[in-house]
């Protein structure tokens, strides 16, 4: 998903989404660097996982406004700004398309991201026990302590306990739930309880916009091979 729509847009000449592409990849290639180098700086995971939120939301703003575009054309709104209906559905379908395309390409790197970084620190391994014992104040997704010191002040950021017991800071672990893909415990695996973590109805359209996302790669991955199932049955059944 990273390459095809490249290619189609270079023999194509649409300049406008190489150029975002060009930029796109440019400041994605530096932060999946940074989170992938040795050894692995303190400050990364946060910026990591500062990046990925905030195309995650630009993802989940435009997606929301193109669909509203759409259906307001739909509706025949745009006569009242007296713009022509095909301008405002290719705007519409614009920001739709290019929500949807970082949303589902940011989910899959952020996610090799996460996992490449909390391996990195030690108190997450995909299988088997963890490298480290995990100490009640550090952050098992970022490594840092829960009390963080600002030269002789201390500075308690706000923190998230999961039903294991186990704290983490709050950006950190909705990053990790959200950003990353992930829905357990980065430390004992026991699954994170996403309606208790989320409560507030602002934030739960995030969480079904993620599985949005991961149903359209999905949809997107296995075209090829439904597309080709497709064309088999119809040449059994002579349909051709």
């Amino acid at each position: 998903m990273w390459l095809v729509p490249l290619i189609i847009c270079l023999h194509f000449h649409w300049w406008r989404f190489i150029i975002f592409w060009s930029i796109f990849t440019a400041i994605t290639g530096s932060i999946i660097y940074k989170a992938t180098r040795e050894p692995l700086d303190g400050r990364t995971p946060r910026l990591v996982y500062k990046w990925f939120l905030f195309i995650y939301k630009l993802s989940y703003g435009l997606g929301i406004l193109g669909y509203a575009v759409i259906m307001l054309t739909l509706f025949g709104f745009n006569l009242l700004l007296l713009i022509q209906p095909q301008t405002s559905m290719d705007a519409g379908l614009m920001c739709l398309f290019y929500g949807l395309y970082t949303g589902v390409l940011t989910r899959d790197i952020a996610e090799v991201c996460a996992d490449k970084m909390a391996f990195k620190i030690g108190y997450y391994s995909k299988n088997g026990l963890p490298s480290r014992q995990l100490e009640s104040d550090v952050c098992a997704v970022c490594g840092n302590r829960l009390l963080v010191l600002n030269n002789e002040d201390a500075i308690i950021e706000k923190t998230y306990k999961l039903n294991c017991e186990h704290s983490f800071h709050e950006f950190c672990i909705r990053g990790w739930c959200i950003v990353g893909k992930k829905q357990t415990c980065p430390y004992c695996k026991e699954k994170v309880d996403l309606k208790r973590m989320f409560p507030s109805p602002w934030d739960r359209p995030h969480v079904l916009y993620g599985n949005l996302l991961d149903w359209v790669r999905y949809l997107v991955a296995w075209q090829p091979v439904i597309i080709m199932l497709v064309q088999g049955i119809n040449w059994l059944l002579g349909l051709e």
